[in-house]
């Protein structure tokens, strides 16, 4: 059951949202294969100025990020090391919409002139669960919850799943990686469990689709993220086309490739 496999559940908390420019400035790895799991979580001087809406997000200022943060180009070292390590003692990276932190991490470490995350894996495949892309498959018709709050938002998941929410912890990496693997979890444990039990919130959605994840290995499930991802992606280009014929939404899954230069 893949659900069951060991996972480290990351994420990033970063200056702002494109994956090209902005940087990492709070990152957490957790380790949920032993016994305990062990949180790694790092905070780092991004070099550059956290934009004040970042800031409002996470909690972190320039001030705080240059007095209290690491160099850049340590934690970022270390961020990679670690996930590379984990994934070659058997690991799944866990996270939602991970092609926005594995696509992040990967341009930090070409800007600071490290190995990626790829390159330091000797030969280990990396497999990635991503709840993203799993509950939009799984439960595909449901709507908003409101007008501010997507039908994909992680806050949304907790709730579908039934998993307390604090939005006070919220928007902090360790939490929202934890938050993730949970969900993971959840998704996982539905694929394997007769319908019948399943919760009525669940069990009376329109169309479920989590007996499709049933029996895969991790190597599948990666294998079927990757087409979900794209024709997800696909179906949501086709709907911004209606008003902007120029809309591109990238479905690389799991990481975006770097542009030629």
């Amino acid at each position: 059951m893949w659900h069951k496999s060991r996972m480290v559940a990351f994420d990033l908390e970063t200056t702002g949202v494109d994956v090209e420019q902005d940087r990492i400035v709070t990152a957490a790895a957790i380790d949920l294969g032993a016994e305990k799991p062990l949180t790694l979580e790092w905070l780092a001087d991004p070099g550059i100025e956290i934009p004040e809406g970042a800031a409002a997000v996470h909690g972190i200022t320039t001030e705080y990020a240059r007095e209290h943060g690491e160099r850049a180009h340590d934690v970022v070292d270390q961020v990679a090391a670690t996930l590379a390590l984990r994934v070659q003692h058997g690991a799944v990276v866990v996270g939602h919409n991970v092609p926005y932190d594995l696509t992040l991490l990967d341009r930090e470490c070409a800007r600071h002139e490290l190995p990626s995350l790829h390159d330091r894996l000797d030969g280990a495949p990396l497999h990635v669960i991503d709840t993203r892309v799993l509950d939009q498959h799984c439960l595909p018709y449901r709507k908003r919850v409101s007008e501010t709050q997507g039908a994909r938002q992680l806050i949304t998941l907790a709730q579908v799943y039934s998993l307390p929410w604090s939005e006070e912890q919220a928007h902090g990496c360790s939490y929202d990686a934890l938050m993730a693997a949970r969900v993971a979890y959840r998704i996982g444990s539905l694929a394997h469990a007769p319908k019948d039990t399943w919760p009525q919130a669940i069990r009376t959605a329109r169309r479920p689709r989590f007996h499709e994840l049933d029996g895969l290995d991790l190597a599948q499930l990666h294998e079927l993220q990757i087409k979900l991802a794209a024709e997800q992606a696909a179906g949501l280009q086709e709907f911004f086309r209606k008003t902007d014929p120029a809309a591109v939404v990238d479905g690389s899954w799991p990481l975006r490739p770097r542009e030629e230069s």
